[in-house]
């Protein structure tokens, strides 16, 4: 079963004493640019704060480029931000992930649909 998401935390800059506070365990990571909103990465891992550290340019993992196989809008880490979710096991992330991105979807979908119906009335 999944707790409830964190607070959205800022990346650390890198240059501070700054660190991910997420779960060192199974859950789901969400990371968004902080101004625009614009969803980034979303997903479940086993250890979510080294999933989320890693997702960082100076990271030890993959770089961000080749993660999201194009160029990110952002200038500094400190433009993005992580919230994150415990689960009880890597099965629950999972299932979790799947679900939220299904309400994702259809949420997006209801939201072209009225625009649809909006534009072209009767």
């Amino acid at each position: 079963m999944m707790q409830t998401w964190s607070g959205w935390k800022r990346f650390p800059d890198g240059k501070g004493d700054g660190a991910i506070e997420a779960p060192i365990g199974p859950g789901v990571y969400e990371v968004r640019h902080t101004l625009t909103g614009r969803l980034m990465a979303f997903g479940h891992s086993d250890h979510v704060a080294k999933t989320i550290a890693e997702l960082t340019p100076d990271g030890d993992g993959i770089p961000f480029a080749r993660l999201f196989r194009r160029p990110l809008p952002v200038s500094r880490v400190s433009d993005l931000e992580y919230r994150s979710c415990a689960a009880a096991s890597r099965a629950d992330a999972r299932t979790a992930a799947q679900r939220l991105l299904g309400l994702r979807q259809n949420a997006w979908r209801r939201r072209i649909e009225l625009g649809w119906a909006a534009r072209h009335p009767g």
